[in-house]
């Protein structure tokens, strides 16, 4: 079985020269410049210098033996105010990263969009405004011009939920805003946008990376979540349409008068990308306001005494074998790739077993979704790095290479040995209970 054995990461996070070769501000510069939004006031101007470093990470990823690389494109570095001609020395960065991947054998996954919105568009009305989704078609455009003769895998949107609902609905995330309406228009014009990159990505292999959320709990509360949390993104993707519960939970949120004929279309994906870090218990309550969860703010999630990351977030693999079986049986058997899984942990040493046994156990998770026929096809760990974690600054390290912020020294932790070793190997062994020869994961593409 051929099989993706890769890493994420993504370009705010990682890359600095916030100001260097005519790279634009982003709503990420602009959020984390601002007081009080991000732990520490971090920011990601310097990250971990992937912009000058990138060649040292490349190899870095060669001797792990990861077969598959997914990174994502700072759109104002390749067009600095989102609209107009392509910056020359933004694309050449990509090109040679690009290049620097495949002579390593690694195959390159592009994201096109990992919430680094050019500010000039948020200025001009953010993804509530419908014409933002026709300037980032005009984006994924210029990414197929510079790029496509040499990748074949793109991903037009990574975690659009956390995009529209935390960046419009509650405002933990850039842009910061706290819109119920606004939030619901975001999501629309990014399924919108997802349509539009397809179309200009034709002919290539064409996915998008969806959170999707795994509730358990009240059976009306869990019905809600999963209409605005997962089948806003699900149903638009594969059925060319919203659902109608979701329509009519949020009604007095918006008329839904920002969508048109034609706008949605499904048959757009060669694959789904599906990002997994935890699940939720869920009840009623008094509303909380602002919400990421518009329609539904009376929603509240429980703890449930399990084990949690650094985060916060409770560990419970075996969400993720639901999570995967429920979207094949739901939707169809489209090729699977786990595009994030990880765990934030302390790592005051480089000896992060913790973060070993979390991985282990989700690998096991989704082996046992592959013994049940779930084509699951890569397995992309997050991340290769410890890097800026958003609203939370350096604060979280999520990274299998631990990064000294102040020298920007790389250093494998255990984690990363153990990983190149399951990828040496082709998988781990003892994907089921009832299977325990079974292979989870598969051989890496030679």
């Amino acid at each position: 079985m051929n099989f993706y054995w890769g890493t994420s990461t993504a370009a705010y996070q990682i890359e600095g020269g916030a100001t260097e070769d005519g790279r634009g501000q982003s709503i990420w510069d602009t959020f984390s410049h601002t007081p009080g939004r991000t732990v520490g006031g971090d920011n990601g101007d310097v990250a971990c210098d992937h912009y000058h470093r990138s060649a040292e990470d490349v190899a870095m990823m060669a001797k792990l033996g990861v077969n598959a690389y997914r990174f994502s494109i700072s759109w104002p570095r390749v067009q600095p105010g989102g609209c107009g001609p392509a910056n020359a020395k933004g694309v050449a960065f990509y090109d040679k990263l690009v290049d620097d991947l495949l002579g390593h054998g690694i195959e390159p996954f592009v994201t096109l969009y990992h919430w680094d919105l050019p500010q000039e568009l948020e200025d001009a009305g953010g993804w509530p405004v419908r014409d933002t989704a026709y300037r980032f078609a005009e984006y994924a455009a210029i990414a197929r011009r510079a790029l496509g003769d040499r990748v074949q895998q793109f991903i037009t949107l990574n975690e659009p939920w956390c995009s529209a609902f935390l960046g419009y609905g509650d405002g933990q995330h850039a842009p910061g805003r706290t819109n119920g309406a606004d939030a619901l228009a975001a999501a629309h014009h990014h399924n919108l946008a997802h349509v539009l990159a397809a179309q200009a990505l034709a002919g290539k292999q064409v996915g998008i990376s969806l959170n999707l959320h795994v509730h358990e709990g009240d059976p009306e509360a869990v019905r809600r979540l999963d209409a605005v949390g997962n089948r806003i993104w699900l149903d638009p993707l594969f059925k060319g349409e919203y659902p109608a519960d979701l329509l009519d939970d949020t009604k007095g949120v918006t008329d839904w008068s920002f969508v048109r004929d034609g706008d949605l279309a499904a048959g757009t994906l060669s694959f789904l990308g599906v990002n997994y870090y935890t699940s939720q218990v869920l009840t009623f309550g008094e509303p909380q306001t602002p919400s990421a969860w518009p329609g539904s703010e009376h929603v509240h999630m429980l703890g449930r005494g399990l084990p949690r990351t650094e985060m916060g977030w409770e560990i419970d693999p075996s969400a993720l074998t639901r999570l995967l079986e429920g979207v094949h049986r739901e939707y169809g058997p489209i090729p699977i790739y786990i595009t994030e899984n990880g765990m934030a942990a302390p790592d005051l040493t480089l000896d992060d077993t913790d973060r070993i046994e979390y991985l282990e156990a989700h690998f096991r998770a989704f082996g046992t979704a592959q013994a049940q026929g779930v084509p699951v096809k890569g397995y992309f760990l997050w991340s290769l790095m410890d890097n800026f974690e958003w609203a939370w600054g350096y604060s979280k390290r999520f990274g299998i290479i631990h990064v000294d912020y102040e020298s920007q020294a790389r250093r494998p932790k255990a984690s990363a040995h153990w990983y190149a070793e399951i990828i040496r190997r082709g998988g781990l062994l003892g994907g089921t209970d009832d299977d325990p020869a079974h292979k989870v994961g598969g051989q890496a593409d030679a």
